[in-house]
């Protein structure tokens, strides 16, 4: 969920966009001025213990930046003549990720839109996410062991005492789960879905929300204030054991081999789908939440443009997964990177030129604020949502493969949609 990075925007004070620019320039600075620019976003740390920051943890951004390498799983799909990608992302990254592969900048370019699950520059967006939550909610969800327990962690973290205090509790705990990784290389600032949106409107593309911080707020906090509190003892409960850092790092080295075989069995490594709190949070955050996510992809294909949809990877695995969803809708599905073999992954075909960049983007049916040149425009209509997919997505060697829902209540994966089919 892409309210990750919003969140350690908001509560460091600090426009990550200025960074994130910064380091589409840093094969051109010298290492003196990279060094003076570094200091204006970094903060000083709390204790020596504390990571640096995302910048200063950069150790030779020229090279990286000069030789993007292919990771991720993307997916081809195509339908009335079009072409469109379907792109498993991660919501943290590593310095030496920030420049896409030479296959994944291939298919970006080719695309007339890029579509996330949310774009973080839009005001509106990192308003709602930031807002103060409900006293009364603060009050009943955080009790003074879950406050304590939360200070301990931001403490841990280096993060400035207060910063988190007002926000919805599960929210408090999002953040924090975002930086434990920060000790392995891996930060919020350098997330995939950041970075793809840089390349972006580097190239005045239009960017598009397929959903909105509502929907994502509504399914972390669950139906109750109890669930809430349930959550958050849970995530509480694996950073401080070290459990969650731990998941994180290898779900990195997973997605950076493009290992889709091993993503697909995400739900019998990751020890996070035991509990029913635990498989009712995996449901809403993957099963639930796809339908909707490929209705927004086939809107906007539907309208004539070719989209290049960059959604968390967990969104591509299983029955309900969104390369098994587009396949029941009729789009014929290629897998690109699946097979764990991304760097020496051969380029993708050539496809005709885009048509010119649309005067208007849409949040999968709403208008999207804030991007550059753009003018807001009326959302694209057509398409209508398909009866549940029964393809699990392709796997290794682009070979069609059943994979385990991440959570026990998850649908079983079976054949092969017959709207669609899926290119072996």
């Amino acid at each position: 969920m892409r309210i990750l990075r919003i969140l350690v925007a908001k509560m460091r004070d600090i426009d990550f966009s200025a960074p994130m620019r910064l380091v589409q320039r840093l094969p051109r600075l010298s290492s003196g001025l990279l060094a003076g620019a570094c200091c204006v976003f970094a903060f000083a740390p709390a204790h020596a213990a504390c990571p640096p920051s995302a910048i200063a943890s950069l150790e030779k951004p020229g090279t990286a930046l000069r030789n993007g390498v292919d990771r991720g799983v993307l997916w081809r799909i195509e339908r009335d003549g079009r072409t469109s990608w379907l792109y498993g992302t991660l919501h943290v990254g590593r310095g030496d990720w920030v420049r896409p592969g030479p296959t994944i900048q291939k298919a970006l370019t080719q695309s007339d839109t890029l579509a996330l699950e949310l774009d973080s520059r839009d005001e509106a967006t990192a308003q709602a996410l930031a807002r103060p939550a409900d006293p009364g909610v603060l009050s009943r969800v955080l009790t003074s062991e879950r406050a304590r327990r939360l200070e301990r962690q931001a403490s841990e973290a280096c993060v400035p005492p207060g910063s988190l205090s007002q926000l919805q509790p599960i929210l408090q705990v999002t953040a924090l789960s975002g930086l434990v990784a920060r000790a392995d290389g891996l930060y919020p600032e350098f997330g995939v879905d950041e970075t793809l949106a840089v390349s972006a409107r580097n190239n005045n593309k239009p960017i598009v929300a397929l959903e909105s911080a509502a929907e994502q707020l509504k399914v972390l906090t669950g139906g109750s204030e109890a669930e809430e509190a349930e959550q958050v003892d849970a995530a509480l409960d694996e950073l401080e054991s070290g459990k969650l850092r731990g998941q994180l790092k290898e779900m990195a080295d997973v997605w950076a081999r493009s290992d889709a075989a091993r993503l697909a069995r995400y739900a019998d490594w990751c020890d996070c789908v035991k509990t029913p709190a635990e498989q009712r949070l995996m449901k809403r955050l993957l099963d639930d939440r796809n339908p909707n996510l490929a209705d927004g992809i086939e809107r906007l294909h539907a309208s004539g443009k070719g989209v290049f949809a960059a959604v968390g990877a967990l969104h591509m695995i299983g029955a309900q997964g969104l390369p098994a969803l587009m396949s029941a809708r009729g789009f014929t599905v290629t897998p690109v990177l699946v097979d764990a073999q991304a760097q020496t992954a051969a380029p993708i075909a050539a496809l005709p030129a885009p048509s010119p960049a649309p005067r208007a983007a849409a949040r999968g049916g709403k208008a999207v604020k804030g991007q550059r040149g753009q003018k807001a425009a009326p959302a694209a209509k057509g398409g209508t949502a398909g009866a549940p997919a029964k393809a699990a997505p392709a796997a290794k060697g682009g070979k069609a493969s059943a994979a385990k829902a991440p959570a026990k209540t998850a649908s079983k994966a079976a054949a092969p949609a017959a709207k669609g089919k899926v290119r072996r």
